[in-house]
């Protein structure tokens, strides 16, 4: 039972895995952001038994989790961005983004789909595929009219995709 548990904990802890530390990085983004230096230092020295608990939850636990399944639970990273006509939070995580409009309940995503290597774009009453990744060069897009395209996945590919939705909205537009 004993040599059981010492390969199991060993497994864990021995897995070679450095990781990201996204939890405690976390922390000291925060911490780094708060006020002016001689604040952040005083927070730093008030709450580093926090910085000591953040970095034995990632050696122990998230950066084995992201070793051994490639995702960190704590990896999710969130931004507010200022557009044209209002304030979005997009929360980016391993598997795509959430933008939501403040003062809105609507969220649109795009997910990505790792077993298709396809990204898809969601809301609350419709789902899109938007592209599937077909190999390392190439990718079938579906375009707003129901067909698909075969592209390249570089330069070349974008700019014809480009030349034909532009042709298909002039179109439409007639």
């Amino acid at each position: 039972m004993m040599a059981t548990a010492m390969v199991l904990c060993s497994s864990v802890l021995f897995s070679s895995c450095i990781g990201s530390f996204s939890l405690f990085n976390k922390l000291l983004s925060w911490n780094r952001n708060v006020s002016d230096k001689w604040i952040n230092e005083l927070l730093f020295i008030v709450i580093s038994p926090a910085y000591a608990v953040a970095g034995t939850i990632d050696v122990l636990i998230l950066n084995s989790l992201e070793f051994w399944t490639g995702d960190n639970p704590a990896s999710a990273q969130v931004q507010t961005i200022e557009g044209e006509d209002g304030i979005y939070t997009v929360t980016t995580d391993t598997e795509g983004h959430k933008i939501q409009k403040e003062g809105s309940d609507e969220i649109v995503e795009f997910r990505f789909d790792k077993k298709d290597q396809s990204w898809t774009l969601l809301t609350d009453e419709l789902a899109v595929p938007l592209f599937k990744m077909i190999d390392e060069s190439n990718a079938l897009v579906y375009l707003a009219d129901g067909s698909t395209m075969t592209i390249s996945a570089d330069q070349a590919g974008l700019y014809a995709l480009q030349q034909v939705v532009t042709e298909k909205a002039f179109f439409a537009a007639k």
